[in-house]
């Protein structure tokens, strides 16, 4: 069997997809690397909702999702970008979403990381901020959930320099009850967050990130940086305060951050672990047992999807992990909060089940090619 995909430039070519997927299968616990995948929500289908309404969400089907992220050994990084936040996921919505998964987490003992931001308000002085922001930290420690720091729109806005950064994060780490993971966040994934801990100037802003962390190393479990540059990654890592991790959220550099050098190595939080979940996890298994270049051969061909999907513009990367979702099985439908399936091009997403195809990641290949062929019918394209 074989099926019509459409090109950019709007001629349809022939794909023969797999007929076997990858033998994947859960094992045992990591012991080299810390792993989270950034989760997605599960939108309800059924929901009469506009755009500009807040979120409909699938709750079966979107703690579904992360008991299977958790049956491969995998943490949920909760309530992040990679579920909408900011992008249909209002703030009532994500704090709903980090009692339920972290209530799920415990009673399967599955571990879970959840973002705290200030996505309550669009605006405000510094005092609002730091108020908005408590109010997070509070819901996901109270939750038992570990605290992801998130970047803040409303602080980017507001702040007048790098000492603004420094007074709100040690105010909020003072109070934290636990040692949290700091998130830089570029602007390739949110525009609104450019010029970042009070400067455009990448160096400048890597000065007062690591000023805030040396005043609060015993409240720091690590930082979780995605700028896309594998050479500052490298270079950050290697300053930080001994006992410090870094998490890799480096979409396009992740096997080598990972795998690391002869001074190091980082961890992962990653949005694309959401549809390479099972993958990932047994190319760290074989890290764990120290080939490296075992490690290398499972998760090098990943790149070339993970490029396409966080392809600018990078913050529509969402729609590509939703749909293999559902050609994945994991949900019945596509659909997004927001209406966000509409954000790529359907020579995008045809593109994107062709890689995931290739590399085995569909459980049920047929059921897979069946989705991808009723997706493309809606569009005109028959075979």
């Amino acid at each position: 069997m074989t099926i019509q995909l459409p090109s950019a430039d709007g001629v349809l070519r022939t794909y023969e997809p797999r007929t076997e997927p990858l033998a994947l299968s859960p094992g045992t616990p990591f012991t080299s690397r810390t792993v989270f995948s950034a989760a997605h929500v599960v939108a309800d289908p059924y929901a009469d909702v506009s755009p500009d309404s807040p979120a409909a969400v699938d709750w079966d089907a979107t703690l579904a999702f992360r008991r299977h992220l958790w049956s491969h050994g995998l943490g949920v990084a909760e309530a992040m970008d990679t579920a909408q936040r900011g992008m249909g996921l209002d703030w009532a919505g994500a704090a709903e979403l980090i009692r339920r998964s972290a209530a799920e987490a415990k009673a399967v003992g599955g571990r879970i990381a959840c973002g705290a931001g200030t996505d309550q308000i669009t605006g405000g002085s510094l005092v609002e901020i730091r108020a908005a922001y408590e109010e997070q930290l509070a819901v996901v420690e109270e939750s038992g959930a570990q605290v992801i720091l998130m970047a803040s729109r409303a602080l980017a806005a507001a702040a007048r320099g790098p000492e603004d950064y420094l007074e709100i994060y040690g105010h909020l780490l003072r109070q934290s009850a636990e040692p949290v993971i700091l998130h830089w966040l570029g602007p390739m994934f949110d525009p609104a967050l450019a010029g970042y801990w009070g400067s455009a100037d990448l160096d400048a802003a890597t000065d007062t990130f690591l000023e805030v962390i040396a005043a609060h190393p015993d409240k720091v479990d690590g930082i979780k940086v995605s700028l896309l540059d594998a050479r500052r990654e490298v270079e950050l890592r290697r300053r930080l305060p001994r006992g410090v991790r870094c998490y890799t959220g480096d979409d396009f550099h992740y096997p080598e951050l990972i795998a690391g050098d002869g001074q190091g190595f980082s961890h992962a939080l990653l949005g694309i672990f959401d549809p390479l979940g099972p993958l990932a996890a047994q190319a760290v298994r074989v890290l764990d047992t120290g080939d490296t270049a075992g490690f290398r051969g499972l998760l090098d061909p990943t790149v070339a999807l993970s490029r396409h999907l966080f392809q600018a513009p990078t913050r529509f990367y969402k729609t590509g992990v939703v749909l293999l979702a559902w050609l994945a099985g994991h949900q019945a439908h596509f659909t997004m909060v927001g209406g966000l399936q509409s954000a790529r091009s359907l020579p995008h997403l045809a593109r994107a089940y062709e890689l995931a195809d290739g590399l085995g990641l569909f459980p049920d290949p047929k059921l897979a090619e069946e989705r991808m062929k009723n997706l493309l019918s809606l569009y005109g394209v028959t075979s």
